[in-house]
């Protein structure tokens, strides 16, 4: 999302319109809208994935793709970027040295770097009090109260990003393989995904070269599958989001909002955890 920064009467240093580009990077995909000083919306462009952390030069190719794309829609040359300043919510921004890597390579006039977590609150939540889940290849939660924005999560799939479409991934095809050592009953998912792969041996070769968004391209086969082990997984998906949820929440009633690239459509089972959601757009709602 764009963070509101203009100069006093909203020009560059040449005299022309002064121009504010948003970005929202996450691991599933990025997204960049131009705007003029008061914040008319010019433009709009989108991109593959970017996370700052486990792909840079990737996450860097589709940020500016994103924007150029943005400045194309809005008739711009990509030459204004130098004289555009930028707010950018990126997926990885909380990894060591991630934005001190990224950031000098970027050009425009000036830019702040937060995480995607930072955007997607403020731009699910605006000036309100609330949580928000944000969960696409990744996942990442934040609550903000008044001018404080707590994250929690975002720890990328080697520690963390519970409920995410790459954690359902992995989760399955481990599940996978502690059903054909006899843990677990073989069910046709899990027997399914085992012979897709050429056998266990095969499995393990394509997790050793696995990045997030192929492990989430196998989400889609277990969200909403009536398969036992495909339900197990979702089961624990979701108990990990509530979970999220409710730490931030506290005690306290307030709005909360899913965010990010699941939806449409929402996972099935989301809904019927959280009843009071809305589902709308790529967003869903609820208190």
């Amino acid at each position: 999302m764009s963070i509101p920064l203009r100069l006093p009467d909203g020009k560059d240093g040449e005299g022309r319109t002064m121009l504010l580009a948003g970005v929202d990077g996450g691991g599933t995909g990025c997204r960049a809208v131009l705007t003029d000083a008061d914040g008319r919306v010019l433009g709009h462009g989108e991109a593959g994935p970017a996370n700052i952390a486990s792909d840079p030069e990737g996450a860097l190719a589709n940020i500016l793709a994103a924007v150029g794309a943005a400045f194309a829609a809005a008739g711009l040359p990509p030459e204004r970027m130098a004289a555009t300043r930028a707010g950018l919510g990126l997926a990885g921004a909380n990894a060591a040295g991630a934005v001190a890597r990224i950031a000098p390579r970027l050009p425009f006039a000036s830019a702040r770097i937060e995480t995607d977590a930072v955007a997607a609150a403020l731009g699910a939540l605006g000036g309100d009090n609330g949580v928000v889940a944000a969960i696409g290849t990744g996942s990442v939660f934040a609550a903000r109260r008044g001018s404080v924005i707590r994250q929690i999560g975002g720890w990328g799939l080697t520690l963390g990003d519970e409920g995410s479409g790459a954690w359902i991934g992995r989760a399955i095809c481990a599940r996978a393989l502690r059903a054909r050592d006899g843990f677990l009953p073989l069910t046709p998912l899990l027997a399914a995904l085992l012979e897709q792969h050429g056998g266990p041996e095969g499995l393990v070769a394509f997790s050793l070269q696995a990045r997030p968004a192929d492990w989430a391209a196998l989400a889609p086969r277990v969200i909403g599958s009536d398969d036992p082990g495909a339900q197990a997984v979702m089961a624990q998906a979701v108990a990990d989001v509530a979970a999220a949820i409710d730490l931030l929440r506290g005690t306290r009633t307030c709005p909360w909002s899913f965010w990010g690239g699941w939806g449409p459509p929402m996972p099935p089972a989301w809904p019927a955890a959280f009843p009071s959601a809305q589902q709308g757009g790529r967003r869903s709602k609820g208190r």
